[in-house]
């Protein structure tokens, strides 16, 4: 990794127009070592940017300390995305700190924090204060129902745009707009566009992004790293493909 921190690289290429990609990485799908290893080369092959580690519910113990493992394999920094404290781990590059914002529950906004933050603070790992939107694509989301909060209607993006305005007021470094893992469609271009217009912060943006022409208006619409998860865990080979904006 670069002797630059990881919100530098993201801010530097916002500023220079270069787009970034992130890898999902959810441990409960995980089946091996040599599973990990088939991701990590062709995240490599696809120049993903980050990965991303965590999951909205993750129930299964780990065989092996896949974090550590992952950084061992190869030089993509490895950011964790976890929902809850019990979630944290040591070895990664950062962490995204995230709140989420476009809820109402305390301790999705700053509960969990306060426990985590003791930990964090010795963890060694960069802190990344993110904004967290949900976004209602079409179905309720793992994310939506273990959080317990109501996302923001797809057809609403003003609403999306002055939550992360919000956020951004209140010292928030990056936007996260999310349909969830799994989601039948991606976070419209149109939202994507009235948060860029409204905030001067990085968007990250995921959940539902399987095709090149998608990965294209999101970005062209202002989103400055897109996260990829069940695309390629369902077929590894489209990675280049998304993170090169081919289009068959």
């Amino acid at each position: 990794m670069a002797i630059h921190t990881i919100l530098q690289q993201i801010i530097s290429a916002k500023e220079s127009g270069k787009k970034l990609f992130a890898q999902l990485i959810d441990p409960d799908k995980i089946e091996g070592y040599d599973h990990l290893y088939e991701v990590a080369r062709n995240a490599v092959d696809a120049k993903v940017d980050f990965f991303f580690f965590g999951g909205s519910l993750v129930w299964k113990p780990e065989p092996f300390d896949m974090v550590s493992t992952l950084r061992n394999m190869c030089n993509i920094p490895v950011v964790l995305f976890p929902s809850s404290p019990m979630q944290l781990r040591k070895g990664a590059d950062a962490i995204l700190f995230i709140s989420l914002i476009s809820g109402r529950n305390a301790e999705y906004l700053i509960g969990h924090h306060i426990t985590a933050a003791p930990y964090l603070k010795n963890s060694g790992m960069e802190i990344l204060p993110t904004g967290y939107i949900l976004v209602h694509t079409g179905q309720t989301t793992t994310a939506q129902y273990i959080s317990n909060t109501s996302p923001i209607p797809a057809n609403k993006p003003e609403i999306a745009a002055a939550t992360a305005l919000a956020g951004e007021m209140l010292g928030m470094k990056l936007m996260y707009l999310d349909a969830g893992s799994g989601a039948v469609d991606t976070v419209s271009p149109r939202m994507v566009k009235a948060v860029h217009d409204m905030t001067s912060v990085p968007i990250i943006v995921g959940g539902g992004v399987r095709t090149p022409l998608q990965v294209r208006a999101l970005h062209d619409a202002g989103a400055d790293v897109v996260v990829i998860g069940t695309v390629a865990e369902e077929n590894p080979h489209i990675l280049s493909a998304l993170c090169t904006h081919k289009v068959n």
